[in-house]
């Protein structure tokens, strides 16, 4: 048989598969996928297009730039694609819902026994796991670096004046994460052909927001959501500053916990809003929250996914998401300055940071695995 014929078949194969399969089996990795975003796209990858042959690798190479290029955690935005391509706009939202639910249920569980039993075991358990989470953060900001800044002048510029803002102010600032972007798009791309789209973000974003609590915390989530560009920690440093310095939601030792939660959970890591969500304000808080990040990117796979093989080559767009990711990059780089400042408390602390960070720079553990164990050093530090 032909490479073309093989091709041919492997299509339409592909392009039969039933919904429900697709649905049960996104269910399934949302259930028991673990190592983050890179991770659960080389599981779909696998299982999808060389083992099952449900989509060809072009289709999914489009999904996975498509995740790349536009903000939102890559996973799930992969996900949808998947979805849009074969069940259209229901099949977006049905496969999008299965591979988040999971994940949701387990977290919105260990928030209610948070909430509840914080003040007792939890807490001397998480007096390690904090640690570790300060060790994870800086290995996935040393990651980034290399695949997203390398040797480039200009975005290294960025990431530093990210970095050095973040750890100097304790806050982000989100507009130098836009101002990123639009000088990268300057230097590299021509500015004047995106120069109405940046105005019509600064129009829509003040309106994000409301009095109401269920409002106020999905507005506040949306906007987090739309710079969430590399990595699913990328949401950490907005999260940090919105969450701990303006609106005082939770302590800090309460948002190390929050990413903490987010680690030992399969699925997306910017599930860690729904704990938020609930810490602040209950079941609803954690929808709130959950919708507030999923659905702006369920929108933009549903926007841009029936068009982006025609706009995915375009150097404009490339530079602006190159230099939106550099501040990203940056933002995480000095969130780990700032929350290590004050979960880096005594010498146990310091000590399970180091180990983590060298054992991740050394070996492929599994991060789930440090954090458990990091956890139990905690409580037993803690019980002596």
């Amino acid at each position: 048989m032909s490479q073309q014929a093989i091709a041919s078949e492997t299509t339409q194969q592909a392009t039969s598969v039933p919904m429900t399969a697709l649905v049960l089996y996104f269910l399934k990795l949302g259930t028991f996928g673990f190592g983050g975003p890179i991770a659960l796209a080389g599981y779909m990858q696998r299982n999808l297009v060389e083992e099952r042959h449900w989509f060809s690798e072009q289709e999914f190479l489009d999904g996975l730039a498509l995740a790349q290029l536009s903000p939102g955690p890559l996973a799930a935005q992969l996900a949808m694609y998947l979805g849009l391509l074969r069940g259209g706009y229901t099949g977006a939202v049905l496969i999008g819902g299965a591979f988040i639910l999971p994940s949701f249920v387990m977290v919105l569980a260990l928030s209610f026994a948070y909430v509840r039993y914080g003040g007792l075991w939890m807490q001397s358990a998480f007096y390690g796991i904090g640690a570790a989470v300060i060790a994870i953060i800086a290995r996935s900001a040393v990651k980034l670096v290399k695949s997203a800044v390398r040797k480039d002048r200009l975005l290294w510029a960025i990431f530093l004046t990210l970095l050095i803002s973040t750890a100097v102010t304790e806050r982000e600032i989100v507009w130098l994460f836009v101002g990123g972007g639009l000088v990268a798009l300057a230097i590299k791309g021509d500015w004047r052909k995106w120069l109405p789209k940046s105005q019509a973000l600064f129009v829509v974003w003040p309106a994000l927001g409301s009095d109401s609590q269920f409002l106020t915390i999905l507005g506040f989530f949306a906007k987090a959501s739309l710079f969430v560009f590399g990595s699913g920690l990328a949401i950490v440093p907005f999260l940090h500053g919105g969450v701990v310095q303006e609106h005082h939601w939770l302590t800090e030792r309460q948002f190390l916990d929050a990413v903490a939660v987010a680690m030992i959970t399969p699925g997306p890591v910017v599930i860690t809003v729904a704990f938020i969500g609930y810490v602040v304000g209950g079941a609803s808080g954690a929808i709130a929250a959950a919708l507030g990040v999923f659905v702006p990117i369920l929108l933009i796979v549903l926007l841009l996914g029936p068009h982006f093989q025609r706009i995915s080559a375009r150097p404009e767009l490339k530079a602006f998401v190159a230099g939106v990711t550099a501040a990203a990059t940056g933002a995480i780089a000095g969130a780990v300055i700032v929350l290590a400042r004050r979960s880096i408390v005594d010498v146990w602390t310091a000590a399970i940071a180091a180990l983590t960070f060298l054992i991740l720079l050394k070996w492929k553990v599994p991060e789930p695995v440090l954090i458990v164990a990091a956890g139990i050093i905690g409580f037993a530090v803690q019980s002596v």
